[in-house]
């Protein structure tokens, strides 16, 4: 019998959570193996492809022999450039490429880069609940303090940052904000971001924007940088995507801006793990940002429509749907039968109507008693998906 590693592995990996994602691959995959035919609407997957110029700027980035070599470690200056002029045409917002940018593969490299750079043992990290998972994982690998102030659905799922003890700002030392957001589809206001700005100013912490639905707003909904509330760039930092974007989720490109002296540490972090971010799709990723965003309007739109199709349809059928501004998803109320089990109402509905779902318990206890349902599938899917769940619930 082979002898047992497991006394080599750190106590801190052994503590981290499960990542709910992948156990929601692996409840599919095995609904699937069963025979199931499954309508997969628990992952945040772009089901489209980028726009045509961005894949020809990739084509051509990948025979450029200059980006055969290893990029600056900050990023590409073609690419750092590009974000900044992004900043200021579509938000009205100076940042320095040189000091106030950083290229990553992903914001999930940029999630995890700052917290390490902020959060020593014991430090407190702030969330709203519901919340994405990586920044309580993230949080725990950096050996933090994880803790939560609750979304208030009356407020459409924006917190009260007023309300909340002022204990917990004296201990916070990071406040991680989502706009729109991952899983409710709220979007902030300038005032939550002002009041976020007054009380990281009065108690000391630095706010954090996961801007990584940026442009995906409903409707009338402008699309609200962090950085641009006055004094945001004393004390804040943003995350960007290509990913939801330019539907380039597979190709890892983001980056991270605001504060230059805190974006230093962040960049020195950065160079210990990630070091690099890919010189192609930091080519690629500068012609998507020097484009008019046409395509990402047009994304919005076509998103805007497919969750007018899930709300009608879910409402309908027993699972109300709350409204929601922007994002790729939809944020449900578990059938009152299933007493708030997100949990076992998701896996009652996989194995009786094939259709997957994200518990809502998954992204916080706030979370529990609701469900996340995917907008990226073509709207005859999401029709079928919705007839399906509504047969399932009429026969109990």
């Amino acid at each position: 019998m082979p002898m047992s590693n497991a006394a080599l592995i750190s106590r801190r990996a052994a503590s981290l959570p499960g990542n709910p994602f992948a156990e929601a691959d692996a409840r599919a995959a095995a609904a699937v193996a069963a025979g199931k035919d499954i309508i997969d609407l628990s992952k945040g997957n772009p089901d489209g492809w980028p726009p045509s110029f961005v894949q020809d700027a990739l084509s051509h980035a990948s025979h450029n022999p200059s980006l055969f070599r290893y990029p600056p470690f900050d990023g590409l200056p073609e690419y750092l450039n590009a974000i900044a002029g992004w900043y200021s045409r579509q938000h009205n917002v100076t940042v320095d490429p040189a000091t106030q940018l950083l290229a990553t593969s992903g914001s999930s490299v940029g999630i995890a880069t700052v917290i390490q750079a902020l959060v020593d043992p014991g430090d407190t990290v702030v969330a709203v609940d519901p919340y994405y998972p990586q920044y309580e994982g993230s949080t725990v690998v950096a050996g933090g303090q994880f803790e939560t102030i609750p979304a208030d659905p009356s407020r459409g799922f924006l917190p009260d940052l007023d309300a909340v003890d002022p204990a917990l700002w004296t201990r916070a030392k990071l406040l991680i904000l989502n706009y729109p957001n991952n899983p409710t589809g709220a979007a902030a206001t300038p005032e939550l971001y002002e009041t976020a700005m007054r009380l990281a100013k009065q108690y000391g912490f630095i706010v954090l924007n996961d801007f990584a639905y940026a442009g995906l707003e409903f409707g009338d909904v402008r699309s609200l940088s962090l950085l641009e509330t006055p004094g945001a760039l004393d004390v804040a930092l943003e995350l960007g995507s290509l990913s939801k974007m330019y539907m380039v989720a597979g190709w890892r490109g983001g980056f991270v801006a605001g504060n230059a002296e805190v974006l230093s540490a962040v960049k020195a972090v950065h160079r210990q793990t990630a070091v690099l971010a890919s010189s192609v799709i930091q080519q690629a990723g500068a012609v998507a940002l020097e484009s008019d965003q046409s395509t990402v309007k047009l994304l919005a739109v076509q998103y805007q429509h497919r969750f007018e199709v899930v709300r009608d349809g879910f409402t309908q059928a027993g699972l109300p749907v709350a409204e929601a501004q922007g994002g790729l998803f939809a944020w449900a109320r578990v059938p009152v039968r299933w007493h708030g089990d997100s949990a076992a109402f998701v896996d009652w509905l996989l194995n009786t109507a094939g259709v997957a779902l994200m518990p809502g318990v998954c992204f916080g206890q706030a979370g529990e008693g609701w469900v996340r349902i995917s907008l990226l599938k073509h709207t005859a899917e999401l029709f079928q998906a919705v007839a399906r769940a509504d047969r399932a619930l009429r026969s109990v």
